[in-house]
């Protein structure tokens, strides 16, 4: 995948789904304006790669309470220059949950978000724009929480707001259903 191919899915992204216009945009943008788009640094953000995986009857997703950012969330993470970002997101998905059997269920994204990740440290404010593609846990649903978690949950979709009410997650949640 390259840039002209992300923003091919992107373009096939907001036709689908034409009232995320206020995400899209900017993502569109930002990815226009920069070839180093997926570098980590880039320090005014990059792009990144997360799955959304769930269950086989869809009735649970895979939530990491993530240890940097103390909130749940999907898992995903850096490109760190690989621009295929597909295969970022499995990457991500299987180093952080220790799932052994995932089915990508589209090579379409899944959802798409902006979001600004706090300083850290030496690392200044930035966005994540972060590329979002839907899985289904295919085997073992047993779990081993990477360094990257404090702890993974399989969370009911119907009581998500349990763990967070971030609108990305629940937009990803009603996506599902």
């Amino acid at each position: 995948m390259s840039r002209v191919a992300l923003l091919k899915l992107i373009d096939r992204y907001g036709r689908r789904y034409p009232e995320e216009g206020d995400v899209i945009q900017p993502f569109e943008a930002f990815v226009r304006s920069h070839e180093n788009c997926f570098e980590r640094t880039l320090a005014v953000g990059h792009v990144t790669g997360s799955a959304w995986i769930v269950d086989r009857p869809h009735k649970h997703c895979l939530l990491t309470h993530h240890r940097k950012l103390d909130r749940w969330l999907q898992l995903g993470g850096h490109a760190d220059g690989d621009n295929d970002i597909t295969r970022v997101a499995t990457r991500e998905a299987y180093e952080e949950s220790g799932l052994e059997a995932l089915q990508l269920v589209s090579s379409e994204i899944f959802d798409l978000d902006v979001h600004l990740i706090p300083e850290r440290g030496d690392e200044p404010a930035h966005y994540h724009y972060d590329v979002r593609y839907l899985f289904e846990c295919a085997g073992d649903p047993a779990l081993t929480v990477s360094e990257e978690s404090n702890e993974l949950a399989w969370a009911a979709l119907s009581t998500i707001e349990t763990y967070t009410n971030e609108d990305s997650i629940l937009r990803m949640v009603r996506k599902t259903g």
